[in-house]
């Protein structure tokens, strides 16, 4: 009995790793893919307070989040999607349906989101940061190239942090729920870090006041699981 519940609590432990790497580890090793499946949060409702309110974390994940995965989920039924990780699927989206695109894009792109916050305070790792200021000339440009792409993607989309094919990082915007993995968009790359600007995602605490979502974003990013997707895509 000891050594089982030694055992529980040793899977415990590597359960919050193995979260966070999931998708990393689809997109590189196809191999690892074991279905769509929903993933659980890895902090509380509450947890990203004052800079996101519990209200909208509940809403936006278990609502808009659970629904862009219900109707990817339904929508693929039947089909090789099922069997594909969503990487591979973006890279002809094109082929597919607008119910594919928007939902799926949701799905992974939710995903990816939740994972890049944290409520815990914490640095950028010096070797991501080193990539940065190689890329942009300065942590404070990339921040504001960052800044003005969600600012300024114009009603419902998302900011990016991406690598390009040459293992170079860019700053990139998409409507809707696109993402630079989808063949449909101008800008190509692996998505390291990402930000939700629909209104869904701020408006309950911020109302038209995009600025101050933005800014706040900076607070709770979690560079740790940045850094580990952009190792990952430079392989």
């Amino acid at each position: 009995m000891k050594l089982k519940g030694y055992f529980t609590k040793s899977i415990g432990l590597f359960s919050i790793a193995f979260f966070v790497s999931t998708y990393v580890l689809s997109a590189s090793n196809p191999g690892n893919f074991e279905g769509h499946k929903f993933p659980e949060l890895k902090y509380a409702y509450n947890a990203l307070e004052p800079y996101i309110d519990a209200q909208t974390m509940e809403i936006h994940y278990s609502k808009h989040h659970k629904a862009y995965y219900t109707n990817f989920m339904t929508a693929a039924e039947g089909t090789d999607l099922l069997k594909m990780p969503l990487e591979q699927i973006f890279a002809n989206i094109s082929k597919q349906s607008a119910t594919i695109r928007n939902n799926g894009g949701g799905f992974y792109n939710h995903n990816l989101f939740w994972e890049n916050l944290t409520p815990t305070k914490n640095e950028i790792p010096a070797s991501l940061k080193s990539a940065i200021e190689k890329d942009f000339g300065s942590f404070d440009a990339f921040k504001e190239l960052f800044t003005k792409a969600a600012m300024t993607r114009f009603g419902s989309g998302w900011a990016w942090l991406s690598v390009d094919k040459n293992g170079k990082l860019f700053v990139s915007s998409t409507a809707n729920q696109d993402n630079p993995l989808m063949d449909v968009v101008e800008e190509k790359g692996t998505p390291v870090l990402g930000l939700d600007v629909w209104e869904h995602a701020y408006y309950l605490k911020y109302q038209n006041k995009r600025a101050d979502y933005v800014t706040n974003f900076w607070n709770i990013i979690d560079w740790n699981v940045v850094n580990d997707r952009y190792k990952a895509a430079k392989k």
